[in-house]
């Protein structure tokens, strides 16, 4: 994994894991996402953190 941060919008995360914007918010408000403060009305999610939360650590456990 690359230590480069990569931020995205909500809009951009919803389109990125294909849900919609109102998934992305109820996600974060449960704590299943992590959004950061990048200023004082401007909040990003770092893409890394949700591919990791989304990789599976033992892949036969995925579903097929």
């Amino acid at each position: 994994m690359t230590n480069t941060r990569r931020w995205a919008t909500k809009e951009e995360v919803a389109e990125h894991i294909r849900v919609s914007v109102k998934t992305v918010q109820r996600m974060t408000a449960r704590g299943e996402l992590t959004a950061h403060n990048v200023g004082p009305r401007l909040i990003r999610y770092d893409l890394n953190e949700i591919d990791a939360m989304l990789t599976p650590t033992n892949p036969e456990s995925a579903v097929r």
